[in-house]
């Protein structure tokens, strides 16, 4: 039986046992691990602690043997190449971007200087691009910690990703889910990353029984923006494909803070590495490094 290693989170746990399920699907049992992180443990956003203390931790595990398998949210993971560890990309979630707000309000229907909370620079900055008079919120916890704040009054509204709610079996919570041509996602946005050691020939047979061809070359299109970029996951950059037969259709953009000026770019492509690096330089050669920095 293989081990899968997982944070303790409600939706970490709940993405994790979608993948043993679907191992055992395929004749491959597995049980879960829970792999404690330093960012569990920790007060601050993820914007300031980094995302890499919960992936790094999970990788440990899987590379000193710890566990057989882990799972991570694609989007959290470093775009450099590990070398000692096999992935696959599963079937994906929605990618699409979601509103929780008070009383059913949706984003054009919040009060001139509503509260919301988020502390993603990329959603801090589409946010302030459509509706720059809202007063921007730092927001940290799990899924019903961050909920817990509009049910509370402490804010009129936050942003979350729409496939962590749906997997976390609040999927009637939104009160309004983007159009991802209005406010894009992260590169990566409902997609998991299914990571076993390189050298460990029977986690890999299994684990490529669970790799999705869509998901695989949207995801890598997407991150390869991100590479190109040299950004990391909380740089305001966003980006979303969609794969049509053998042709990816990528739109991706670089966004200033205080949402005064945005820089979108759109390719198609059979590559989606390629195009996803096209598309990045499109974007550098418009000035996206100064807003970055």
């Amino acid at each position: 039986m293989f081990s899968i290693g997982t944070r303790g989170s409600h939706l970490a746990t709940t993405q994790s046992g979608h993948v043993r399920d679907a191992l055992g699907e395929v004749g491959h049992p597995a049980e879960l691990q829970i792999v404690t992180t330093s960012g569990d443990l920790s007060q601050a956003p993820v914007e300031r602690i980094g995302v890499g203390v919960f992936t790094s931790a999970l990788r440990d595990a899987l590379f000193t043997g710890e566990v057989d398998i882990a799972v991570h949210s694609f989007k959290d993971l470093p775009t450099a190449y590990e070398p000692r560890a096999h992935m696959v990309v599963p079937a994906r979630a929605d990618s699409r971007e979601a509103l929780i707000a008070r009383d059913g309000l949706t984003l054009a229907e919040l009060p001139q200087g509503a509260r919301v909370g988020t502390s993603a620079p990329r959603r801090i900055s589409q946010l302030k691009a459509i509706r720059p008079d809202l007063d921007i919120r730092p927001l940290r916890g799990n899924i019903e910690r961050r909920m817990s704040y509009v049910e509370n009054g402490e804010l009129d509204a936050i942003i979350l990703a729409y496939a962590g709610l749906v997997r976390g079996g609040y999927g009637d919570r939104p009160t309004e889910v983007f159009d991802p041509q209005v406010f894009m996602p992260a590169p990566a946005q409902g997609a998991l990353a299914v990571e076993c050691r390189t050298d460990d020939a029977a986690a890999r047979a299994a684990i490529d029984k669970l790799a999705d061809a869509s998901a695989t070359a949207e995801s890598t299109a997407e991150r390869s923006v991100l590479a190109t970029l040299e950004a990391g996951c909380t740089a305001p950059v966003a980006a979303t494909a969609v794969r049509n037969g053998d042709t990816v259709a990528l739109r991706a953009g670089v966004f200033a803070l205080d949402g005064s000026r945005q820089l979108v770019e759109e390719a198609e492509g059979t590559d989606p590495a390629e195009l996803g690096r096209r598309v990045a330089e499109a974007l550098l050669e418009r000035g996206a490094a100064a807003l970055m920095d």
